[in-house]
């Protein structure tokens, strides 16, 4: 899998919503041919800052801490799962980020990146 360009996917959270984001990861020649990369005994994780070179993350995602689901054989990665209290608990508006797969022989694909907005909430329950 080296070699390959990470997947551009630009998110919009609306704050005090639920939110993620899944796709599905397939190799092939073409589209009719292409099959989904079996993601089985891959752990994955994701960051999100201000700008590249933040020091400070405003998100991390892992497959560890539920904030990524891999889908085995079926080559699916489910993203940035984030319930509307921690959508709600966002304070920035914009990040960049980006999502690493960590295959059991340990070799690491950055397989998407992107930015994030957040859409400020106007609703907010008492």
């Amino acid at each position: 899998m080296p070699g390959m360009a990470a997947f551009k996917v630009n998110l919009k959270i609306d704050q005090g919503a639920s939110f993620s984001k899944e796709v599905v990861w397939k190799k092939g020649a073409t589209t009719a041919t292409a099959t989904p990369v079996n993601l089985t005994g891959c752990t994955a994780r994701m960051q999100a800052r201000a700008k590249i070179e933040s020091p400070t993350a405003y998100l991390t995602l892992t497959t560890e801490n539920g904030g990524i689901v891999l889908g085995g054989v079926l080559g699916t990665i489910k993203f940035c799962i984030l319930s509307d209290t921690a959508t709600a608990a966002l304070t920035w508006k914009s990040a960049v980020y980006d999502l690493e797969i960590v295959f059991p022989d340990s070799s690491v694909v950055r397989k998407v990146a992107g930015s994030i907005s957040v859409s400020p909430e106007i609703t907010r329950v008492p």
